[in-house]
Parts: C-alpha cells; sequence; structure tokens
C-alpha cells in the first residue's frame, strides 16, 4: 500500500468512531470511504456493533454486502443519523466538490436526510477555492449538448461529457456526467449551485453546501479531525 492509500485508510478507520450500536448510516462512495465500510463491516462480526447502512452507490452497496453490514432502504427509514462520504475538495467553509465517482444525486439525497454528515479526505482535498477538481453535473441524456452549452455559457469555462470510452458514462440512474473545468475559482458555491440548478436538463450538482459537520482528514502528521464550527456535531 503506497502512502496516499495509508492516509486514505486512516481517515475511513477513524470516521467509524462516530458510529455507535443503534445508529442507521448513509454510507457513501468512493476510494476512502470504502475503508470506513469495511471497518464497520469489522466491527459488526468482531465487536457486535448493531447498525444497518443506506448506501450511496451500486459499488458500495455491493461493498457492505460482501464485508457484513445489513443494508436497508432509505424508504424505509424516517431518518439517517449520519453518512459518513468522501469529497473531491473542500474549503474553509466546509462546502464540497463531489461526484468524481458518478454518484452525486445519491449521495447528495441521502446526505439531505442525514441528521449529520461525517466527511473523510486526505490533505490534497483541503483548499481555498473550489474548483482545481472539475465539477460533476448530472444531466439527462435528451439533448444534452444543449444542456452542456447552457453550462458552458453560464459558467464561462470548458465543460464535457464525461466519456468511457466511445460513450457517455452512465450514472446508476441511467443519466450522464458533465464535468466543468472551470480551475479554483469558485468563491462563491451557493449561489452557483441555485445558477445551476435552474437549468433545464440539469439533474444535480456536485456542490454539497451547508452539509458537511465534520471532516476527518489525514495528513502526513496523522489524522487530524475538523469540526465546522456552525454544524451539527461542533458541541
Amino acid at each position: 500500500m503506497d502512502r496516499v492509500e495509508a492516509l486514505k485508510q486512516q481517515a475511513g478507520i477513524a470516521a467509524c468512531k462516530f458510529v455507535t450500536s443503534g445508529m442507521k448510516v448513509g454510507l457513501g462512495t468512493g476510494s476512502t470511504v470504502k475503508y470506513t465500510v469495511i471497518e464497520l463491516g469489522r466491527r459488526i462480526a468482531e465487536e457486535g456493533l448493531a447498525i444497518v447502512g443506506v448506501p450511496t452507490s451500486l459499488a458500495t452497496e455491493q461493498l457492505a454486502n460482501k464485508v457484513g453490514v445489513p443494508l436497508v432502504e432509505l424508504s424505509e427509514c424516517s431518518h439517517l443519523d449520519i453518512v459518513i462520504d468522501g469529497a473531491d475538495e473542500f474549503d474553509s467553509n466546509f462546502n464540497l466538490i463531489k461526484g468524481g465517482g458518478a454518484a452525486l444525486v445519491r449521495e447528495k439525497i441521502v446526505a439531505q436526510e442525514s441528521h449529520s454528515m461525517v466527511v473523510v479526505a486526505d490533505e490534497r482535498k483541503m483548499v481555498d477555492v473550489l474548483g482545481a477538481f472539475p465539477l460533476p453535473i448530472e444531466i439527462t441524456p435528451f439533448s444534452y449538448q444543449a444542456t452542456i452549452n447552457q453550462l458552458s455559457s453560464l459558467m464561462n469555462c470548458r465543460v464535457n461529457c464525461r466519456m468511457s470510452g466511445d460513450n457517455p458514462v452512465t450514472t446508476d440512474n441511467g443519466n450522464y456526467i458533465a464535468d466543468a473545468h472551470c480551475g479554483p475559482t469558485l468563491s462563491n458555491p451557493i449561489e452557483l449551485e441555485i445558477a445551476i440548478l435552474k437549468i433545464a436538463g440539469v439533474v444535480q450538482v456536485g456542490l454539497f453546501n451547508n452539509m458537511c459537520d465534520v471532516v476527518v482528514l489525514a495528513k502526513h502528521s496523522g489524522v487530524e479531525v475538523l469540526t465546522n464550527p456552525d454544524g451539527r456535531l461542533s458541541d
């Protein structure tokens, strides 16, 4: 395991300290949070942790089943106690870019239903201004190029349809992903989210604003827990 992967593992495992028996837990998607899912499976098997999980993607569902995390449908829950997920970037205001794994719609639905959100990340994901990571936007396949043109005009940057070989990447919802290459310029992500969602053809945008309560950050010096002073876990 290389150093970056070891950092991801440390953060993913450390985030599990926020999970206790009796909780309904949203299970995020990505290369860091997979270690959270694996650790929760270990705690269930070895420590008797009693939880149920709601996965945000088919990949996470498969992993949870493999490691023994019992799953339920979100519609079966009145709420979720916590969601643990990754991020492609986060800023000092705890706003996020997510969607590198093309699961942003399900991730945002689960995050909205959760009483708290813990993000696991390594220190490469911490930025002063969002946008160096291309902003993912889930769009409908119908006339998708017209939607991309509207996004490019709004954001004044290059927007492309994410491809897998010769075909567009298709999300678990049957939609496409547009990636906006705007650079680190998203100084007002809240206003931008509102503007993007007004475009017909946009399903959801990978800006997660005012949702994150804690970032479990794996640094070369060790794991650091950053708590949003305005968040729900700040007490």
